[in-house]
């Protein structure tokens, strides 16, 4: 991947004030790893601004990409974004970049953990950015609750919180009172009512994102507090997520200065609320949650191969009552469809290939078939009961209804279950694998 050197003009920063940033990223901005994937929503970039950290870079890059490659659902990009480190973090996030296919690096020629968010944020083109601390204080367990309001629709930002009966929390007397009475000020003094504006471990919808940066002023440690005002102020849906957080005693922020540099912060957007300049337009939110990750192109597989099962466990439901009792030929009609149609299922839907795991998604797809049976029967004996001599025409139409009712139950089982996306991933992978050589 060959290195970009691009000037842009940030949001911001002032007319014709340039920052040149050094990147890895592709064609057009795009983050590695994922140039010749098959696109699929949503992709995640995590932003981890530093400076003078070549002392904990790599391992906690390292230590963030296992944990997101071995349990997040979710495709994920990690962007090192270094803003004028004078030591050799420049050089170890190069090589992170180089080794690892998610991780992406920029380099800044400018101080300001503001700024670089900033040109991260607005040159991604993830569906949702989001940022944490490099010494990783906050528990990654917190990380998806964080992102899947944002993935839905529900919310458009999302915040950690250090200061919620749920959270847990280890750091000293000082630090402790220091936030609680900065966050006290921003909500005696601007009416804020998010809880904790300081935490390290924020990400917004990047549209949203995108719509508010131009109006945020700040390019240092007071950026994402003015983010989260200005979203507020805009009827902008903030959610909170408590955090485990353990304090980094080799934290190189200065306390002093930053107390200083907020408070004036808050006074400039003090004056900018009364003057009216604080509001812009942002895009509507999303009131719709989207579907979870390939359930957009599993539904039609299912239902087509649902239509197609039904009609033929019809067709000999039907053929097979001309010497079966009703339950008789629902039970047979129905276990021979559940095989045919888990086998259909596990190859187009949830695409799981080789025979691996094929004994094993036969039996559970069973069990997800029996429960289907269960409805479908118990319905059939109900309808037996209440109408004895109803045309043959009139229960097979209600075979038919309760049948839809009991595919979306198994549906859900198929997916949540039998063939989870983690499972999936990890069945169809060393056969991909097997395959390529």
């Amino acid at each position: 991947m060959s290195e970009l050197t691009t000037s842009v003009d940030l949001p911001g920063s002032g007319p014709g004030r340039g920052e040149t940033a050094r990147s890895r990223r592709g064609p057009l901005g795009q983050p590695p790893g994922i140039i010749d994937e098959e696109p699929r929503d949503p992709l995640i970039e995590v932003a981890i601004p530093v400076y003078n950290e070549a002392h904990v870079l790599a391992a906690s890059v390292r230590r963030l990409h296992a944990y997101l490659r071995e349990t997040f659902p979710y495709r994920f990009v990690i962007t090192i974004a270094d803003n004028a480190s004078t030591d050799g973090t420049w050089e170890v996030a190069e090589h992170l970049a180089l080794e690892i296919a998610e991780v992406d690096a920029v380099h800044l020629d400018r101080k300001g953990r503001g700024r670089a968010l900033r040109h991260v944020w607005s040159t991604s083109v993830a569906d949702v950015v989001a940022y944490m601390d490099v010494d990783l204080s906050t528990d990654l367990h917190a990380f998806l609750p964080l992102i899947a309001p944002l993935v839905s629709g529900h919310s458009d930002l999302a915040i950690g919180t250090r200061l919620s009966r749920g959270s847990a929390v280890v750091r000293g007397p000082k630090r402790e009172f220091i936030s609680r009475t900065y966050n006290l000020l921003l909500r005696t003094t601007l009416a804020a009512r998010f809880s904790d504006a300081q935490c390290g471990f924020k990400a917004g919808r990047t549209e949203i994102v995108r719509a508010l940066l131009p109006a945020v002023e700040d390019e240092a440690w007071f950026f994402d507090t003015e983010l989260l005002l200005l979203a507020e102020r805009n009827g902008l849906r903030i959610h909170e997520v408590p955090v485990d957080w353990v304090d980094d005693p080799d934290s190189r922020v200065d306390v002093v200065r930053t107390a200083a540099d907020d408070l004036r912060g808050m006074a400039r957007v003090a004056r900018r609320v009364l003057s009216g300049a604080f509001n812009v337009p942002v895009p509507a939110r999303t009131r719709d949650a989207q579907l979870p990750t390939g359930m957009r192109r599993q539904l039609p597989s299912f239902a087509v191969i649902g239509v197609i099962s039904t009609v033929a466990q019809l067709a000999l439901y039907a053929l097979l009552r001309f010497f079966m009792p009703v339950i008789a030929a629902n039970v047979v009609s129905y276990f021979l469809a559940a095989i045919a149609n888990t086998a259909a299922n596990r190859r187009f839907t949830f695409r799981v290939r080789g025979r691996r795991s094929a004994v094993r998604h036969q039996l559970e797809g069973g069990v997800a078939f029996l429960v289907g049976l269960v409805v479908s029967t118990a319905g059939l004996a109900i309808f037996d009961t209440v109408a004895p001599n109803a045309p043959r025409l009139a229960e097979v139409g209600a075979l038919f209804a309760l049948n839809l009712f009991a595919a979306v139950i198994r549906f859900v089982l198929l997916r949540a279950w039998v063939f989870h996306p983690r499972r999936a991933a990890e069945e169809t992978e060393p056969v991909m694998q097997e395959q390529s050589r």
